[in-house]
């Protein structure tokens, strides 16, 4: 019995040391994915998380924020619909965390750890075909109030371009909080910027009769801003016109601040290479208070109370979804869209059921989601303008209606669209229910063989990197010859990424997809028949 009892001793010892959680085998890899993209030197976070000892130094604190989902900042609640570069962290990471941190943060074989990512000091898209840049440094006073401001950048391009990515990049990313992108082909904005002596102008804000905030809503806008978010590229077949001759206005907020802070901000614009055939053109719809019943000046939140409002988009022809912007400011507590179908049936769009005006986030779902005319699309946004709300900016609450300054409130709902297509429901972007994450080894570059082969339409290329880094994704033929450039000097993080492309553009054949980066030479040999 003794015997007996010394072995399931060892034995369980033995199963506590295997299973014990280490820096090398199980933290880095998830902070290196999921925090060091914004806590890094350069970057938006107070504090660099780049290596054991920095991690180690805060890590009270990484296991309380994570717990508590304050960090990552992921606002939308994956239980009720999924998006593309989603970051948040499951049940099991939060947990590996906090086992490490109560076990003592044991660092484990250091040969094990995996290299911190090659991140870029620029673009995160590779080398932009435009840039435009503020013509001159905006200072924000030091004053502990925000600001909005427009700026015109004037678009050099002679004929139309299609655009396939913006990356706007903060000149100083302490104080720009995010940024609206519209294209101005009327000149609102440029006459507006000439009424003023200084180099941009305020934020319209008030929507009170003033002609120039109506026509502006009426520009196309290009997706906005948010710190921590890599921007994406529309996928295959997609894109947005850039007019030639049009401005670019951009509206950034500025947030608070004790010091004079000056910014420079540029835009990127990543234009559709020569071997895409874009067929499709993204257009854009916003949610206002036009949309609430009783119209825009409906939209008032008397003080001490909660106020939800639910605004309704009456769609008129058939249209596929690809992207949510949800926005409103300080008083804003929760937000949910969704379509109601002319059989009845709904589509979950977005929830946030705890919003945070700090961690805004752009949103662009895994797949299309169709919505067909005579659907109706509903957008619920409820306000706390009580005391309770630790954030309220007035003490005692006040009368509360819509306006640009952090003080007003906004419901806003940009949404992202194409028209419909057979087969939009069938096509995915990113196949997050995948099991194929099962396959792929930690600590190794792998390139999965696309499935199915031959190939059909739309398709996903799914790879594992056991170093983030800049990526160049091609497909070539048999011959060897660049049949598509699909990424050039893209980053992508550690672990498993996935892009897609539309082969119908492809003559039947024998292809390859080739992914190359530093020290990684891969390729998979596929089919494509008409």
């Amino acid at each position: 019995m003794k015997k007996l009892l010394l072995f399931a001793f060892i034995s369980f010892l033995n199963f506590d040391l295997s299973a014990q959680v280490t820096y090398a085998d199980d933290i880095a890899s998830i902070i290196y994915t999921s925090c060091s993209n914004c806590h890094r030197e350069g970057e938006i976070g107070p504090f660099p998380l780049t290596n054991y000892e920095e991690v180690k130094q805060r890590a009270n604190m990484i296991k309380f924020v994570t717990e508590s989902s304050f960090m990552p900042p992921w606002q939308a609640d994956p239980g009720y619909s999924r998006f593309l570069e989603e970051n948040f962290l499951n049940e099991s990471e939060i947990q590996k965390i906090a086992q490490w941190i109560e076990d003592g943060t044991p660092r484990g074989d250091i040969a094990h750890e995996p290299p911190f990512p090659d991140f870029p000091s620029g673009s995160a898209l590779g080398t932009p075909d435009l840039v435009l840049e503020m013509e001159e440094s905006h200072l924000h006073r030091g004053n502990n109030r925000d600001s909005y401001y427009y700026f015109v950048l004037p678009n050099p391009l002679t004929e139309d371009k299609v655009v396939k990515a913006v990356e706007f990049r903060p000149g100083n990313s302490k104080i720009v909080h995010h940024a609206l992108i519209f294209e101005d082909r009327n000149g609102i904005a440029a006459n507006t910027d000439a009424q003023t002596s200084e180099y941009g102008f305020p934020s319209f804000g008030s929507f009170n009769g003033n002609e120039n905030d109506f026509g502006f809503l009426e520009e196309k806008q290009f997706p906005p801003y948010a710190p921590g978010q890599k921007a994406l590229r529309y996928p295959d077949g997609l894109g947005q016109i850039l007019k030639a001759g049009s401005d670019i206005a951009v509206q950034i907020h500025y947030a608070p601040s004790s010091i004079d802070e000056f910014d420079q901000s540029s835009i990127n614009f990543f234009f559709a290479d020569e071997t895409e055939e874009v067929t499709r053109f993204v257009d854009n719809d916003i949610m206002l208070p036009f949309n609430l019943p009783g119209g825009f000046f409906a939209f008032s939140i008397p003080p001490n109370q909660e106020k939800t409002f639910v605004g309704r988009w009456n769609v008129t022809s058939d249209l596929s979804l690809l992207g949510i912007f949800p926005h409103s400011h300080l008083l804003g507590k929760e937000w949910e869209a969704w379509i109601e179908h002319t059989d009845g049936s709904t589509t979950n769009l977005i929830s946030i059921p705890e919003w945070d005006f700090n961690w805004q986030s752009t949103y662009f779902f895994n797949q299309f989601l169709i919505a067909e005319k005579g659907s109706k699309i509903f957008a619920r946004a409820v306000y706390d303008n009580t005391t309770n709300n630790p954030n309220n900016p007035n003490n005692p609450p006040r009368n509360i209606s819509w306006g640009d300054r952090t003080e007003d409130e906004m419901y806003y709902m940009p949404f992202l669209f194409v028209p419909y297509e057979s087969g939009d429901e069938d096509i995915l972007f990113n196949d997050i229910t995948s099991t194929n994450n099962n396959v792929f080894h930690h600590g190794e570059n792998q390139l999965l063989p696309l499935s199915p082969n031959p190939v059909q339409g739309n398709t996903l290329i799914q790879f594992h990197l056991a170093k983030g880094g800049p990526l160049n994704i091609a497909i070539i033929d048999i011959q060897g010859q660049l049949v598509r450039q699909l990424r050039k000097g893209e980053f992508f993080n550690s672990g498993l990424s996935q892009i897609q492309f539309d082969a119908e553009s492809l003559s039947s054949g024998t292809y390859f997809v080739v992914l190359q980066g530093k020290d990684i030479q891969l390729a998979q040999k596929f089919n494509y028949v008409r």
